[in-house]
């Protein structure tokens, strides 16, 4: 079954993506600028506010994904492990200060399913150290399911973050 507003002729088309209602898009890719510019500005509890209660969030090198190997760079399943790393970076975490820039590509609704939705989005983040130039941090695709809660905001189910390198600058240390 096809959400509101989905074209279910376009279903096909996954090479193109689907062609869906222009306020759904709109709104999906709010929540994409939302997510990006909570972490950029460091509004850690509005970047959270962007999933879902029973959320996944797992960031992964692309190689490990396209062997289809379950290892990754961090993985939280909840909410409340979301909270939790972000409470580990302010509170337990030492590491070199440092700024985030994320510059997120259009997305593409690659299925739907009531107010599912399977969307990707290519991005890259480039990182500011104090008195450095900025360096491209990291590059990749994130392959997301978004779903539509009972206030109608589109919110994050599940996020994996797909690197494309298999080395990352030391660490990874806030959400990418």
């Amino acid at each position: 079954m096809n959400a509101p507003g989905m074209d279910a002729t376009a279903a096909t088309g996954a090479a193109r993506g689907l062609r869906i209602d222009p306020q759904i898009r709109a709104d999906v890719q709010a929540l994409y600028a939302d997510a990006a510019a909570a972490l950029d500005e460091r509004r850690f509890d509005d970047w959270i506010d962007c999933f879902t209660d029973d959320c996944e969030y797992v960031v992964q090198p692309r190689e490990n994904f396209d062997r289809g190997l379950p290892l990754a760079t961090m993985m939280l399943e909840s909410k409340g492990m979301l909270r939790d790393r972000i409470y580990a970076i302010g509170e337990t975490l030492f590491h070199a200060p440092y700024h985030q820039r994320h510059v997120v590509g259009p997305v593409r609704v690659v299925a739907a399913e009531d107010a599912r939705l399977r969307v990707e989005a290519g991005y890259a983040v480039f990182r500011t150290k104090v008195q450095q130039p900025s360096e491209v941090f990291n590059v990749g695709r994130t392959i997301d399911t978004v779903v539509r809660d009972g206030d109608g905001l589109w919110r994050f189910a599940s996020r994996r973050v797909v690197f494309d390198s298999e080395l990352i600058p030391n660490s990874i240390i806030y959400p990418v």
